[in-house]
Formats: C-alpha cells, structure tokens, sequence
C-alpha cells in the first residue's frame, strides 16, 4: 500500500484532538456467502488495491513539526504499517449477532484514518455454504473525508472487490480520486472549516437511536401532504396544490425529523423561539471555480434552515409545511449500492457519532430512505411518537 504522498494539509491550528470517525456496518446475509478465509482474503487484497489509490487513508494524522498544522503524514514509513484491519469472531449464532453487533461495531477500534474490522458468528460454516451474518464495520476519522469522499472511496474498494481494475483504466461511472486542494483554499472561509471537523466533541450524554425505513409510498404519500400543506398555508390566490412544486426526497424526509426533534424537545411555551435545522451541503459543484467531483478530503459547508418552534411544533398548522419551505438539498448517498461480491447488504448501520444530535439518511433498495436518528436518551421516545404518527399523517 504504498504512496508517493508524503503529506496531506488538513488545517492550521494548534494540536487537538482528532478521533472523532464516521464508523459505518455493513450487514451481509444468506447462502451466497463465500467461506470466510476466501471472503476475507478478497476485502483485503482490494483493500490494498485501493488503497493506493486513496492513499490518504492509509496515512496517519499527525501534528507538523512546527506545530501549528494537522496533516496526514503518508511518508513511507506510516504507510508500511498499514490500515488497521481486524478479524473478529462473535461468541454467539447469528441470530444473536444480527440483533446485538448492530451496538459493538467498530467503535473499539483507534483510527487515525482508516480501520476496518470483519465481523462473523461463531456458527459460520466457514467450509461452504456461509451460514449467517457477516459485518464489514469501515471507521474512517472525519478530519480526512467527508461523506461523498468517503461513499466513493467504499465505491471503489467494492468495485475492487467484485473484480474491477481500478488501474490504469478506471470501470465506467468511476473518477479517480484528486487531492489538491488550490481551488478549496482560495475560499475565505476554507481554513476555519477545516478547524470545525477537528474540534467537534459532543459532551459525553447518554444517547438514543432509532432507525426507521421509509418506503417509497411513504415518502410519495409525505410530498403529497407538504404539497397541499403548502397550498393551504399559503391562502386563497395562490396556485392550486398541483401547481405546487413538490419537495425534494432529503427536504420531505429532513422536515419529517426536524418537526419530530422539535416536538421533543420543546413545549409550546417556546413558541417564539427559534429553532435551526443544521445539514451539511457538498460544495463541489458551488464553488468558482468548481472543485472536480472526484476532489478526496473535505469540501462541505453547514448550512442552516430556520423556523420558530411554534412552527414546527406538533399540531401546528402546516408545520411540514413551514419545515419544507426552509430547508435545501444535501447529498444522497446509495450505502445499499455496496456490493464485494457477495451481493448488496441486507442492514447498513451507523455505529456511533460524535455529536449527541445526529441523524443520517442514506438511499435504500427499491427508491426507499433510510433514516437513522441519534438524541438524548430521555426524549427519544417523544421522538418516535411523533415521527411515527406524521409518517402515517395522524398529526
């Protein structure tokens, strides 16, 4: 895995800390599996492949000489030690697993850039058939990629993985990689976001999570509310709900969440106050001049939409609505595209986050969404109440 880069800029700043990872799992079930010391070998003669590729992650974020800049250092010798890669046995079937693998992950696991750890149960029939469930866990730290970066990285090592030569000619619908960050650093704004990704820490809260699938009917059926919601909302005069431009997939599924994490938290004698939906929007394509998609690292920007809790309480007329009116487009990452050869997974999970309000919402089979939620524990429940009950239009 070797690489001619020696270093990689992050961010000026001071040393802090920087292990805050983006730890995905990858479920894979059924008979297709192959035995596990082939299934093995295949992720990590890909791994390496591309690896030298993406060689920043298998560098190591290290603090300058001078102190006063964080970089990936992929000087030879850190790259010879390689990316953390762990093969893991579950002590119980795989019944068990399925249900309980789900809250382990990866999160163990140090990774200064990248650490991947292969999980099976004890009961996988590692001659033939491949009983069971077999967990890909892939942690890699935000301060290196973000998440388009790091969806096309796990793109290409299961291309890879499937067979695919990712040298000297790249398959159709695949862009190397790019690492120069010229254009990204001419925005007055570049360095202190880089600061950002490096000093987020959540206080250590209890946290709960919930995952929940959204079928396509289900999000149709939630663009069609918002429609009329908006054509109500907007009074007499305006054009009738068919004339009304429908949201897109991520504003329909984010005001869904934001009227929920509101409700929760907040009673309606904060009805004035302001509430701020805060998401992340891949800046590629926006800046001038525009950064090559295939640009590696980070190249984001918080933006935040904006309403006030009466608004978008619960029972609030056209709370979906107002929701919707505020909030823009974000990336939409195909996690169940994710194929080594063995078919796609059958769960993808967010292990852990690193912020105590969170939620993740990635493309799933047949046009569904999943949405994974992360929120103090004690309103969780609140939470799911009033997602569950918008979702069936109840609320």
């Amino acid at each position: 895995m070797g690489s001619r880069v020696r270093a990689l800029s992050v961010a000026h700043l001071r040393p802090a800390k920087t292990s805050n990872p983006l730890p995905r799992l990858f479920f894979y079930e059924g008979d297709g599996l192959p035995p596990f010391p082939a299934l093995l070998a295949t992720l990590r003669s890909s791994l390496a492949t591309t690896l030298d590729v993406f060689a920043p992650l298998a560098g190591k974020l290290a603090v300058s000489p001078s102190g006063d800049a964080v970089v990936i250092d992929c000087s030879s010798g850190t790259v010879s030690q390689g990316v953390r890669f762990v093969e893991a046995e579950y002590a119980g079937g795989a019944d068990d697993m399925r249900r309980r693998e789900r809250r382990r992950g990866v999160r163990a696991l140090p990774a200064p850039a990248l650490a991947v750890q292969v999980t099976r149960p004890a009961d996988y029939t590692a001659g033939g058939a491949g009983v069971g469930v077999v967990v890909v866990g892939v942690s890699v730290n935000h301060a290196v990629a973000d998440g388009q970066a790091l969806w096309e990285f796990i793109r290409a090592w299961a291309a890879a993985a499937r067979g695919s030569s990712l040298s000297p000619a790249w398959p159709a619908g695949f862009v190397p990689p790019t690492f120069d960050r010229a254009a990204i650093n001419r925005q007055p704004e570049a360095e202190e976001l880089a600061r950002k990704f490096l000093r987020v820490f959540a206080p250590a809260l209890p946290t709960g999570r919930r995952t929940y699938l959204l079928s396509a009917s289900q999000i149709t059926s939630l663009k069609q509310r918002i429609v009329s919601l908006q054509s109500k909302r907007a009074g007499a005069g305006t054009p009738p709900a068919a004339a009304v431009k429908p949201p897109t997939t991520y504003a329909a599924v984010a005001s869904l969440v934001w009227t929920s994490g509101v409700s929760a938290k907040n009673g309606l004698s904060d009805a004035g106050a302001d509430a701020y939906l805060m998401f992340a929007a891949d800046c590629r394509a926006r800046l001038r001049p525009p950064v090559p998609g295939a640009f590696f690292g980070n190249c984001v920007k918080a933006c935040y939409a904006r309403a006030t809790v009466g608004e978008l309480h619960e029972g609030g007329a056209g709370a979906l609505a107002c929701a919707a009116a505020a909030i823009g487009s974000s990336n939409r990452f195909a996690a169940y595209d994710t194929d080594f050869g063995w078919g796609r997974p059958s769960r993808v999970e967010l292990a852990s986050v690193f912020v105590r309000e969170f939620v993740a919402v990635v493309g799933a089979p047949d046009g569904a969404v999943q949405v994974s939620v992360v929120l103090v524990r004690d309103r969780i429940h609140d939470f799911d109440t009033n997602f569950l009950s918008q979702l069936q239009g109840s609320v």
